[in-house]
């Protein structure tokens, strides 16, 4: 399944709009409809045109909107197949949120996703394919691949210029003059994720409501550092991307290629993965009873983890500037909390002696402060 946007015609006005006028007024939209642009519930909502020079725009609950950036390319077929991981994604949603791409799921097709994606005009992404792409004017690590960034598993909806609207999927591949909405909501996700680097090591998340909660363990901790391309557009101990079979974490500065990555056992048994069981640059999780698929599941591998702002970005106050900007610590020899090591490049042992991660997750709440008694 493959489609030209160049190839479909500017869509007619549409005619005959009493049936839909008469539909809205029975059947009306729920409140996350993009018709309503932003509601209460959500974060933002991202509204991207799919025309030359259309304004990629986001929407916020107070009516305000602020501009990502133009469309500048548009896509002339989508991606079969795409990268493995995408087989466990959720179809309708975003199965890939990083600095340099974003991998929106169309569907899965012979156990192998069908992805369309947004890129940047300057980028190294190959997942992306040639011709599957929306691409931005914006710059990698900004805009919806920073600041503004939809996690893994949001929807994502297609909006008709005849007035149609449903989920992205292969019955409703989006076309030139067609509007793709994400709606990104308030999602509860833990506040930081220990994790022991070391084999049998113990993985846990934390949050306010639920304590610490054992969520994984660690089959092969990380050992090194790799080239893996993207970390060339985020900063050291931040996120480069998530999506269903892997967290990507730069120990590099921007403008300089070094990472590693973290594994569920899933994604690590795959024809693509096996040198992750080989080689020092990848730790590979499993769940706790060692058989649970953890591929495509909260709060590793889905529904949390974002880019977050690059340098300079802003969103609507200054804590949620800083919150929602994911930060990886570590411990090296079981000693206190620090930044990662600043390493580049492929250095095999360059993490040897690295005892502990932590990742703080995106958050948008201000602690609560305790009022003094008088």
């Amino acid at each position: 399944m493959s489609f030209s946007l160049r190839r479909y015609p500017f869509p007619r006005p549409a005619l005959g709009l009493l049936p839909f006028l008469i539909a809205a007024w029975l059947f009306p939209l729920p409140a996350a409809s993009w018709a309503s642009g932003c509601t209460s519930q959500d974060l933002f909502a991202l509204e991207i045109p799919l025309n030359l020079d259309g304004v990629v725009q986001v929407h916020l609950p107070d009516g305000s909107t602020r501009e990502l950036g133009r469309v500048v390319a548009l896509p002339e077929k989508t991606r079969w197949p795409s990268f493995t991981a995408t087989r466990w994604g959720v179809p309708g949603s975003v199965a890939a949120s990083a600095v340099n791409a974003l991998h929106l799921l169309v569907d899965v097709e012979q156990g192998k996703g069908r992805t369309l994606s947004l890129i940047p005009q300057k980028t190294v992404a190959p997942a992306a394919g040639p011709g599957a792409s929306v691409v931005l004017d914006a710059e990698a690590g900004t805009g919806v691949f920073g600041a503004w960034a939809p996690p893994v598993g949001n929807p994502v909806r297609v909006r008709r210029a005849d007035g149609e609207e449903g989920p992205l999927s292969g019955s409703l591949i989006p076309r030139m003059g067609d509007t793709l909405w994400m709606h990104v909501r308030r999602e509860e996700v833990p506040y930081l994720v220990d994790l022991e680097n070391r084999p049998g090591g113990r993985v846990y998340a934390w949050s306010r409501s639920r304590g610490a909660k054992l969520i994984g363990r660690v089959l092969r901790p990380v050992r090194g550092v790799g080239r893996f391309e993207g970390t060339l557009f985020q900063d050291r101990g931040r996120l480069r991307a998530n999506h269903p079979g892997v967290i990507d974490i730069s120990t590099s500065p921007h403008g300089v290629v070094g990472g590693f990555q973290i594994l569920p056992m899933d994604h690590g048994k795959s024809s693509e993965m096996q040198g992750a069981w080989t080689m020092t640059q990848w730790l590979v999780v499993a769940a706790p009873d060692g058989s649970s698929p953890l591929v495509g599941t909260p709060p590793l591998f889905s529904g949390g983890l974002v880019p977050g702002p690059g340098e300079g970005e802003a969103l609507w106050d200054l804590w949620s500037t800083y919150g929602r900007r994911p930060l990886v610590l570590c411990r090296i020899d079981g000693g206190p909390w620090e930044k990662l090591p600043e390493v580049s490049g492929r250095q095999d042992q360059a993490l040897a002696k690295l005892t502990h991660l932590r990742i703080y997750f995106p958050v948008i709440d201000e602690p609560l402060v305790p009022t003094p008694t008088p």
